[in-house]
């Protein structure tokens, strides 16, 4: 059985997405589908190829932020990750709040990139170290985490609820009678809704929520 993570690359620098084309596939465990310069060809890439994990600059033809809703359209269930040099908490928290699963800067090593596209793979969120510190103290004086816990559907509080028991996506779904891709889609709703990146932050917010 093939476990390898399918991985699609796009970026309007040939050199650097050579360069993470070369690297991730010098790493056992990853198999690169696609690569693409342009907000079009990642939506064209998602829509036909399905990747796992979409790797996606901010900054080309098209727009990369623009580009998330647009791939989500054609491909609900996709994870992208944002692989920018970005590090502005504007670019961040819309990137996050558009969709987009994950957020790397460029300059890491491809040990660390591995690690932050096997994360996201595996369901969870991934924002840069970092960066990650910097968006928590800024959310923790953000009111209204009843407000945003309130804002999800009966179905993703469900979902919610057994994550936050400690249950992972296959139990979950198994709970629910659900596909277990369909509740990966529902944790991606809930980590955009409640602007938190990965899912011990969303069960925080729900338990803050209770406390309020």
């Amino acid at each position: 059985m093939d476990t390898r993570i399918r991985v699609a690359v796009v970026d309007d620098h040939p050199l650097f997405r050579e360069g993470v084309t070369r690297s991730l596939s010098e790493i056992d465990g990853f198999e690169i589908v696609a690569e693409g310069s342009s907000g079009a060809d990642a939506v064209r890439i998602a829509g036909t190829l399905q990747p796992d994990v979409l790797l996606m600059d901010i900054s080309m033809p098209g727009g990369g932020l623009d580009a998330i809703p647009a791939v989500l359209d054609v491909a609900p269930s996709q994870r992208i990750v944002m692989l920018t040099v970005s590090e502005t908490s504007e670019d961040v928290t819309t990137a996050l709040a558009r969709g987009a699963v994950g957020y790397v800067l460029k300059g890491v090593g491809a040990l660390t990139l591995a690690d932050a596209i096997r994360t996201v793979a595996a369901g969870d969120g991934y924002v840069a170290p970092t960066l990650s510190a910097r968006l928590i103290s800024a959310r923790t004086e953000m009111p209204g985490k009843s407000a945003l816990v309130a804002s999800l559907t009966p179905r993703e509080m469900e979902v919610l609820e057994l994550v936050a028991v400690g249950m992972s996506n296959k139990h979950v779904a198994i709970e629910l009678d659900l596909q277990e891709k369909t509740v990966k889609h529902h944790m991606t709703q809930i980590l955009t809704k409640l602007g938190v990146t990965n899912r011990t932050e969303a069960a925080m917010a729900l338990r803050d929520a209770r406390q309020t």
